[in-house]
């Protein structure tokens, strides 16, 4: 009896063994899959698919779409816009914002070339004082919301009239200068390594620092700590006064390179023109990257996907004919849509009405 008992618990034991073997390969294969899925992450294999989606629409509506000759059209207008959503991102994460960046844009556009020209087509000199002046924005963004005790959302506000006044005093509310003849802004506007638009490649380095910045080092990790939880990052000994001044200076000098690239772009320094609503495309491609707006939660990848997502977007509607005041409607609805997922996945009941 036990010694049947025996043999039927080694057929037993033997038919999983034989069901492991056979499926092994399989399982690997799926657990493979799987992680790699989650190490993209829901969030952005969405953005990938709507990304795939809105290719494939305006290459067959229009097959020139498709082109590298507008595919480099595209990167090039991403680039600015994808400076800002980059360390947008960082702010948010540190759970503030700042409305401010398109008029930091526009005063270190015209800083740039205000410089270039008064210094004798010293482009070095523009350059540096571009992001000088973009440096001192941003902290004093910082100040003000850390010493005034003001909101973000009003501080930043505020300095966005405030900077876009600057500019126009400044300029005079005209274009300044001219740089198209200057050889470095001629290189960052139309010049290109391994084949690749130099604006990319600035893109793409200031995708890796903040990336490494936000992953790699103890600052990242105590910007998500302010972000998630700010009491208690104060009880751990984060001194948050700092951490948001230098967030807001960083903010600052990565708007200030946006300024001087729309410089070198255009060859010309704006005051308005160029500048004007990148606030809310920064803030969009941010939510609809994945940064929760509440602080603590984001990441470069999905931000980069988004504001690839909108600047393909953009140049579609651009291609077809589309009035381009639709692509504001489009950049708000995106927005709505953005912030009821975020309150939809975090389970806060309607405003107003029984849970």
């Amino acid at each position: 009896m036990s010694e049947g008992t025996d043999d039927k618990t080694a057929a037993a034991g033997g038919t999983p063994a034989a069901t492991d073997q056979g499926g092994g390969p399989a399982a690997g294969r799926r657990q493979r899959i799987g992680s790699l899925l989650g190490s993209v992450g829901g969030q952005n294999l969405s953005l990938i698919g709507a990304l795939v989606l809105v290719l494939a629409l305006f290459g067959w509506l229009n097959p020139a779409y498709l082109t590298w000759a507008n595919i480099k059209v595209i990167g090039d207008a991403v680039t600015i816009s994808g400076l800002l959503a980059l360390v947008q991102t960082v702010v948010i994460i540190c759970g503030a914002l700042d409305i401010s960046v398109g008029s930091q844009v526009g005063m270190a556009s015209v800083v740039s070339a205000m410089v270039f020209t008064s210094t004798g087509g010293s482009a070095l000199l523009g350059i540096a004082a571009a992001l000088g002046a973009g440096l001192l924005a941003g902290l004093l963004n910082g100040a003000v919301i850390v010493f005034g005790r003001v909101n973000p959302v009003i501080a930043t506000l505020a300095t966005l009239a405030a900077y876009k006044g600057v500019a126009q005093l400044l300029s005079k509310g005209a274009a300044q200068g001219y740089v198209s003849n200057d050889d470095v802004f001629v290189f960052l506007a139309n010049g290109s390594i391994a084949g690749i638009p130099v604006l990319l490649w600035v893109l793409a380095a200031a995708t890796l620092a903040i990336h490494l910045l936000l992953k790699s080092t103890d600052i990242g990790r105590n910007i998500y700590a302010i972000g998630g939880n700010d009491t208690a990052a104060r009880l751990a000994g984060i001194n948050i006064n700092k951490y948001l001044i230098a967030v807001y200076g960083l903010a600052g000098v990565v708007a200030a390179v946006a300024g001087v690239l729309l410089t070198a772009r255009t060859g010309f320094g704006h005051p308005v023109s160029g500048s004007e609503g990148l606030e809310l495309k920064a803030i969009t491609a941010a939510a609809l990257g994945g940064c929760l707006l509440a602080g603590g939660k984001g990441g470069v990848g999905g931000t980069l996907l988004a504001i690839t997502l909108l600047g393909a977007l953009d140049n579609g509607l651009t291609v077809q004919g589309v009035n381009p005041f639709w692509q504001n409607v489009a950049q708000g609805a995106l927005l709505v849509v953005a912030v009821v997922i975020q309150k939809r996945r975090a389970g806060e009941r309607a405003v107003g009405l029984p849970t």
